[in-house]
């Protein structure tokens, strides 16, 4: 069995409390409702960046003809996840999972079934371990051909010590041109003071920190790329199904961009 740690919440298992699920210890609704206190749009925000996912994802596959992905802090398994998404539009989609929780890996494993026509590989890994990422995503992806490299709500877990930037460099530098980068982040600049009460809480009872980020902070993750219209910008916003649904709330930034020639 997996050796699952209910003394300290983790990420994906509060982010599964906050999704509804049944993933989850005491300890993880816990801290997911000690943020809901400090920002009662969590919930909601939470949904609306897993509606972005879907958005990126559909765009990347459909209209860039991306058919394979590099997701990484995959969190467990939920409603339209992406190989759901980019299989159901080419089969032959290939897709690198990767996370370090016992319990994603093992729900990823038994849930997540890839079409027989394209993969799913899933990889017990942090974004901080970069080369063991790209080495054993290699095993399924061909870095050679145009990767989505799909970053959803994770960069806030690597603090500025551990230099988000150059971890994204090298992420970016391992796939050609035409690949593309997805993120998704919390915003230190929407609702400022519930954004800092909340991460306050997290960070006392979560193994992970959380660093929410500005919109300039976001941008630079995407130096030396070309954004894709929009920009970055709150994740409803981002090519919406509906126009009303660029008005659902949200205290997350995202965006897309293109690795040029």
């Amino acid at each position: 069995m997996p050796d699952y740690d209910t003394t300290k919440a983790h990420i994906a298992r509060v982010q599964d409390y906050w999704l509804n699920g049944k993933d989850h210890f005491e300890v993880d609704r816990l801290a997911g409702d000690e943020a809901i206190a400090a920002l009662p749009d969590m919930v909601e925000s939470v949904r609306n960046t897993r509606a972005f996912l879907g958005r990126a994802v559909r765009y990347l596959a459909r209209e860039c003809g991306i058919r394979q992905f590099l997701d990484i802090g995959t969190g467990i398994p939920t409603s339209a996840n992406t190989h759901e998404v980019a299989q159901e539009i080419a089969p032959e989609s290939r897709i690198a999972y990767v996370d370090n929780d016992p319990m994603v890996l093992s729900h990823a494993r038994a849930l997540l079934a890839s079409d027989p026509r394209g993969a799913c590989s899933y990889i017990d890994s942090s974004i901080q371990d970069t080369r063991q990422v790209l080495d054993e995503a290699a095993r399924v992806l061909d870095f050679t051909r145009p990767v989505g490299v799909v970053l959803m709500a994770v960069l806030q877990y690597v603090p500025d010590t551990d230099d988000p930037r150059a971890i994204i460099r090298t992420l970016m530098d391992a796939v050609p041109a035409g690949s593309y980068l997805v993120i998704s982040h919390p915003a230190s600049d929407i609702q400022g003071p519930a954004m800092a009460q909340m991460a306050s809480r997290l960070n006392e009872l979560m193994a992970q920190q959380v660093t929410p980020r500005s919109r300039e902070q976001i941008l630079g993750f995407f130096d030396g790329l070309d954004l894709v219209e929009p920009g970055v910008i709150r994740c409803p916003e981002w090519r919406p199904a509906r126009p009303e649904d660029a008005a659902a709330k949200s205290t997350m930034w995202g965006g897309v961009a293109r690795k040029p020639a």
